[in-house]
């Protein structure tokens, strides 16, 4: 799966890296149906970092296709419906 986080790139991820990227989508699930801001933010912040350091690196000279779209750690919930995130997927579908 390669997932693009917005102004950092894009990221293969492997399917042994997928429970810890779905558990961190986990909490952003739950910060949506909250409500939120401040949960949002966090649990953004730690999808964003647990696909950077699970994730290849997708070199710039190769180009693919992105599955996924995760928007940056201080998105806002305006930010996330325009993606289509929602409080039963998330960002990341599994």
């Amino acid at each position: 799966m390669i997932v693009r986080i917005l102004g950092l790139g894009q990221f293969r991820l492997h399917d042994g890296d997928l429970t810890a990227v779905e558990a961190a989508d986990d909490a952003v699930e739950a910060a949506i149906a909250a409500r939120d801001e401040r949960a949002l933010r966090r649990a953004l912040g730690d999808l964003v970092d647990v696909i950077v350091q699970t994730g290849d690196p997708v070199p710039d000279q190769e180009l693919a296709t992105s599955d996924v779209v995760v928007p940056p750690a201080d998105s806002t919930f305006a930010d996330l419906e325009e993606l289509g995130a929602d409080a039963e997927e998330g960002l990341i579908p599994g």
